[in-house]
């Protein structure tokens, strides 16, 4: 009687830990949605970089050691994104797999001169880390996701894979979207002004030219140069769109604005999502709310 009830705790115990959701960190907001996204009701996800947080500046908390500590499965961006989580999963003595979402993307090249003046610790190299600016490459991040989770928690493996499709669809209708409100406005007109450079990937997708004071980190400094630069061209080419990230100091930006007399546009959201208030709250709510603020703005060119 007493084997028999031993082995009917044990039982249950295996059923309770296979029932658990898998603990998952992910480095940032963005891809701590894709997760959710893909991973459901069988992940418990733990977000290093918050809503409006700045990854190219964080610094890990002990905290955010013991999440790592405890998980069986980390996501990052990859492409030099997160020059500190090296030192995060030493500290934390993490050893599990970890998930770089950006493999087997085509990455872009940073232009040269936004090379030379991105002088930060963040080892960008030449690649543009920005990567989820585009829909297209996102799908390659959430199966990428799928793979990882599955391979982490086989179980229930089918069940990510049927997850991940359906956000697929959803990427796709969300390209399509942005292809038919960006046509909208002439090529010529495509031109912005951003705090910082994060959209590389979202102007080559859809012809738009974005230009920023900062380079692809913010811990870079912009030059007087560049600024100067920046607002001849402003003038010459009557540039209305102007916008601020949510992760960005706006008194370049503000300075830029009083010397030409253009109105700074809406809040972006560039490398961090929105508080859950707010109209950036996930991937798709952020891409469209950011795109629908640059057509509206582009319109204002002449």
């Amino acid at each position: 009687m007493k084997t028999l009830l031993l082995a009917f705790l044990a039982t249950l115990g295996l059923a309770a830990q296979a029932a658990a959701p898998l603990p998952v960190v992910a480095s940032f907001s963005i891809l701590g949605d894709l997760v959710h996204e893909v991973g459901g009701d069988k992940v418990a996800v733990t977000t290093l970089v918050g809503p409006d947080g700045d990854a190219h500046v964080y610094q890990p908390t002990p905290q955010d050691g013991r999440a790592l500590a405890g998980a069986r499965l980390l996501v990052v961006n990859g492409l030099g994104f997160e020059g500190w989580i090296d030192r995060l999963a030493r500290a934390s003595a993490y050893k599990g797999p970890r998930v770089v979402a950006s493999a087997k993307v085509v990455a872009q090249q940073m232009e040269a001169d936004e090379h030379e003046h991105g002088h930060d610790d963040h080892d960008h190299g030449r690649l543009d880390p920005h990567a989820w600016q585009d829909p297209a490459r996102v799908r390659q991040y959430v199966a990428n996701i799928a793979a990882g989770l599955a391979a982490a928690d086989p179980a229930n493996a089918a069940y990510y894979k049927v997850r991940a499709a359906d956000y697929d669809r959803s990427l796709r209708a969300l390209e399509q979207w942005a292809a038919e409100q960006i046509g909208s406005i002439p090529p010529a007109q495509r031109k912005v002004i951003t705090s910082h450079d994060a959209f590389g990937y979202l102007g080559r997708r859809f012809g738009i030219a974005f230009l920023a004071p900062q380079g692809v980190s913010t811990d870079s400094e912009a030059s007087a140069r560049m600024v100067g630069a920046l607002i001849r061209q402003i003038r010459q080419e009557r540039i209305g769109a102007v916008f601020v990230e949510n992760i960005s100091n706006p008194k370049l930006l503000e300075q830029i604005g009083r010397e030409t007399g253009v109105q700074i546009g809406a809040q972006l959201y560039s490398d961090a999502l929105s508080g859950p208030a707010g109209p950036a709250s996930t991937y798709l709510t952020m891409m469209r709310y950011n795109i629908g603020q640059l057509v509206a703005g582009m319109k204002r060119n002449r």
